[in-house]
């Protein structure tokens, strides 16, 4: 069994309130010890519950192992390990484990999608532990609310990553009970705010470490590691805005210019794969081309070229079809490689077919072009803005339009997670091209920090 690092002050405090109060809440910046701590406390009032049947549940089934289940080694499946085991219980993913006062079931759940509370109907549960609360589906935390009230020992556990203040979760759940837990101080509601430095388990190196990919000034600084519920607001990349000159790099590194008159550059910096990201026009938007070098596999990013068709109110796919075979045999002669992969918007399947069936009569490699893999649309300036904060990303100097378009780029003020998609100067088609170059690889990308 893993051993857990030992708890801080406001951790154990956390922990002991747990004990009497009935809704556990722990809110915080990320790798705060959140999901170990409340696996922790989970796991020790299990031993003795009266109740049979307890629930686990996050967005996704697999989110729920993951972050309790597994919980970087430090989960439910070690700190019973060698009394539990993975099954089935009425259908349902589930872990059977043995307490010191017999045999417990402990129901594995997704909660993200409006229907899934279907999912956990028809039991009453002791204890429930929601992991990322806030991303899961009203109807699925009201019936988990629902479900235990007559548990013998109720218990709720939630933990969450801080949203925007106007975010359901808080206007709709933690905010009621905290009203009443103000006027009646054994109602049971018990909240915890944690840090990074929370997290004994990590040394002040590694705090160091982790806090060079944060600028300051920006929301995710405050919401990863000040843990506060900041509102996103203004330019997105400001400081890419206000300098972009230590975000870009002149192509002539790549290139060794010292040839014979005549000849062309050669690549002296061979990229470890090139890819091409591709959105569709149309409706007044441009068709853009754009080309990602990777170098040292995943750990540095280059933006190389750009294209584009003129903003116009219909695709005309013949159009695209011959910029993209232009496009794509300049990335070859250019480059001296193949592209690995040709990531078009997902969305377009009629087009994706048509740039396949146009690169395939032009001799062109086609099984590589495939829709693009997306994940949540707020997730995507993230990760870019810590590419760039560690130098991993710099885009090519003589791509202006997607300079431009990054510069360009603000918070939507009715969505405050994502970039506003107002597509001024055709920011938004610039942007999007350039995130489909990556989005299939950003488990490998945020990896590599």
């Amino acid at each position: 069994m893993n051993n857990p690092a030992p708890f801080s002050r406001r951790q154990y405090e956390y922990f002991q309130r747990c004990i009497y109060s009935w809704f556990n809440v722990a809110e915080g910046g990320k790798r705060g010890g959140k999901n170990v701590l409340q696996t922790l406390i989970f796991c020790t009032l299990l031993e003795t519950h009266k109740n049979k049947i307890h629930l686990v549940a996050g967005v996704s089934g697999a989110t729920a192992k993951l972050n309790i289940l597994d919980c970087d080694g430090y989960g439910l499946l070690n700190y019973f390990e060698g009394r539990c085991r993975e099954g089935k219980y009425k259908d349902r993913d589930c872990v059977y484990v043995q307490t010191k006062t017999g045999e417990k079931v402990v129901l594995v759940s997704g909660g993200g999608k409006d229907g899934d509370e279907k999912l956990i109907k028809g039991n009453t549960y002791g204890m429930a532990y929601v992991t990322e609360a806030n991303e899961c589906h009203k109807k699925f935390l009201k019936e988990v609310f629902d479900r235990t009230l007559t548990s013998s020992d109720r218990k709720i556990f939630h933990d969450l990553n801080p949203k925007e203040e106007e975010h359901w979760y808080y206007t709709d759940i933690s905010s009621f009970h905290e009203k009443i837990q103000e006027k009646n101080k054994e109602y049971g509601y018990n909240y915890g705010h944690f840090t990074i430095v929370d997290n004994m388990s990590m040394s002040d190196d590694e705090i160091k470490t982790a806090l060079t990919t944060y600028q300051k000034d920006t929301v995710w600084y405050r919401r990863d590691i000040r843990g506060e519920r900041a509102v996103a607001e203004g330019v997105i990349f400001a400081r890419f805005a206000g300098n972009s000159e230590p975000y870009l790099y002149d192509e002539n590194e790549l290139f060794d210019m010292h040839q014979k008159s005549g000849e062309k550059p050669k690549l002296k910096n061979k990229p470890y794969m090139i890819t091409i990201g591709i959105d569709f026009g149309g409706n007044g938007s441009m068709t853009t081309f754009v080309a990602a070098g990777y170098f040292n596999r995943y750990h540095e990013i280059r933006i190389m070229e750009e294209d584009g068709i003129e903003k116009s109110p219909d695709i005309d796919a013949d159009r695209i079809c011959e910029e993209f075979v232009k496009f794509y045999r300049m990335i070859i002669e250019k480059y001296g490689i193949y592209p690995e992969w040709i990531f078009p918007d997902s969305a377009a399947t009629t087009m994706i077919n048509s740039l396949r069936s146009a690169a395939k009569k032009s001799g062109l490699p086609w099984h590589n072009i495939a829709g693009c893999h997306k994940n949540e649309v707020s997730e995507r300036p993230r990760m870019i803005d810590i590419l760039f904060n560690t130098g991993r990303l710099k885009i090519n100097k003589k791509c202006k339009r997607i300079i431009s378009a990054v510069k360009a780029l603000k918070w939507d003020e009715k969505k405050p997670n994502q970039p506003e998609d107002k597509n001024i100067g055709n920011c938004n088609d610039w942007w999007d091209a350039c995130c489909y170059t990556m989005l299939d690889f950003e488990q490998y990308i945020m990896l590599d920090r």
